[in-house]
């Protein structure tokens, strides 16, 4: 499962830089500056939870817990949701992707506390 992690992370981090490049570039002259504002967001949020799934994949290699599976599941619904509502909304104009959006942030989150209380719960998340 570690290396579908990683190899999923690296996919989804080559896809923010474009998308990132293709903003600065081509974007840049056709969006106002608000909607570049939230292109940008769903960029930088993307390649942020990215690095996060190299990052789980690469624990899983040292310590197979299930938590990291969960975890990953729910960044990628989180890039799914968050920034792919955000890039919609940002070039389309598709105002109620608005109302979707948190539930990618709510993936997000998920993820993230779905890890700490594996590694900070008592005798949770032992090694499988």
């Amino acid at each position: 499962m570690s290396n579908i992690i990683i190899g999923l992370g690296a996919v989804s981090a080559f896809i923010a830089v474009s998308a990132g490049a293709f903003g600065a570039h081509a974007l840049k002259q056709v969006l106002d500056a608000g909607m570049l504002s939230v292109y940008h967001t769903a960029v930088d949020y993307q390649f942020f939870h990215s690095i996060g799934l190299i990052a789980i994949g690469t624990l899983d290699k040292v310590s197979h817990r299930h938590c990291h599976a969960i975890a990953a599941w729910a960044i990628l619904a989180g890039i799914f949701i968050f920034s792919g509502s955000l890039y919609i909304l940002s070039t389309s104009g598709i105002k109620w992707l608005g109302m979707v959006t948190p539930l990618g942030g709510l993936s997000f989150l998920a993820a993230w506390l779905v890890l700490a209380w594996c590694y900070l719960a008592d005798g949770r998340g032992k090694e499988d």
